[in-house]
C-alpha cells in the first residue's frame, strides 16, 4: 500500500444530526474511488454542509494520481493507493486492500466510482457493510457500460441504483433507485451526466440513512 496523505478525525467527534441531536460516535466511512471522484465530492460537500452525519476517515484507490485522491487531500482526509497491475495475483491484491481498509476501522465502505471488483477476502471482512452505486436501474444493464447499454436497447427510462455489494456483478440487494428519462437526442455522455446528478444525490441520502440506523444519538450539549 502507498500512503498518499493523512488526515482523519477522532471517532468520538460529534457531527450534525437531525432534530437538534448530534451523533456521539460518528459512522466511520471509507470511500473507494478510481477516477475523478465526483461522487466522493458529493459526500464531502454534504458533510461540510452539516447534512451527512458521518466521518469519512479515508479514501482509497487502485490508481495513483487521480482527481478523486486530490479531492480527499484537499479535504484533509487520509488516502491510500493499492494498485492492481496487469497479471498480478488478484487474491493477494484482495487481501492487501482488505488490510488497508481494515486499518481505518470503518463501519461502512462506499464504492464511489471504484472500478475493481472486491473479492472473497474483502467481502468476508466487510460483507453487509459495503455499498456501491450504478448508473442504471438494476437488475437491468449491469456492468461498466450501463448508460451505453440502455441507449442501445432503446429504453425510455433508465436511472441509478445504490445497492449492497455481494460476490456478483451488480447483483446485491437494492437500497435505492432513481429514474431518469432518456431523451430522443441523448448521447451516452449526455445521458450519463443526467444520471450522475441523481446518483450523487441518492448516494448522499443512502449514506445519511445508514448513519441514522447504524449509530446511536444523544442530545447535543448546549454551547
Amino acid at each position: 500500500m502507498t500512503r498518499v496523505g493523512r488526515g482523519g478525525v477522532s471517532r468520538r467527534d460529534r457531527v450534525p444530526g437531525a432534530g437538534g441531536y448530534s451523533v456521539l460516535v460518528a459512522l466511520r466511512v471509507v470511500v473507494l474511488v478510481s477516477g475523478s471522484g465526483t461522487l466522493l465530492q458529493a459526500l464531502i460537500d454534504a458533510h461540510d454542509a452539516g447534512e451527512l452525519p458521518v466521518q469519512i476517515v479515508a479514501v482509497g484507490s487502485d490508481r495513483a494520481g487521480i482527481e478523486g485522491l486530490a479531492r480527499a487531500d484537499r479535504a484533509g482526509i487520509a488516502t491510500f493507493v493499492e494498485p492492481l497491475t496487469k497479471g498480478a495475483d488478484r487474491s493477494e491484491w484482495d487481501r492487501r486492500i482488505t488490510a488497508d481498509v481494515a486499518g481505518f476501522q470503518p463501519d461502512l465502505v462506499v464504492c464511489a466510482g471504484f472500478m475493481k471488483l472486491l473479492g472473497p477476502a474483502f467481502l468476508a471482512r466487510f460483507g453487509g457493510r459495503v455499498i456501491n452505486s450504478h448508473p442504471a436501474l438494476l437488475p437491468s444493464f449491469p456492468g461498466v457500460h450501463g448508460p451505453r447499454d440502455a441507449l442501445a436497447y432503446g429504453v425510455r427510462i433508465t436511472g441509478a441504483t445504490v445497492f449492497m455489494v455481494d460476490a456478483g456483478v451488480d447483483t446485491g440487494r437494492i437500497l435505492a433507485q432513481r429514474a431518469v428519462e432518456v431523451a430522443p437526442d441523448d448521447t451516452v455522455e449526455t445521458l450519463h451526466e443526467r444520471i450522475k446528478v441523481q446518483e450523487r444525490q441518492m448516494l448522499v441520502e443512502v449514506v445519511a440513512d445508514l448513519a441514522t440506523t447504524l449509530t446511536s444519538t444523544e442530545p447535543s450539549t448546549p454551547d
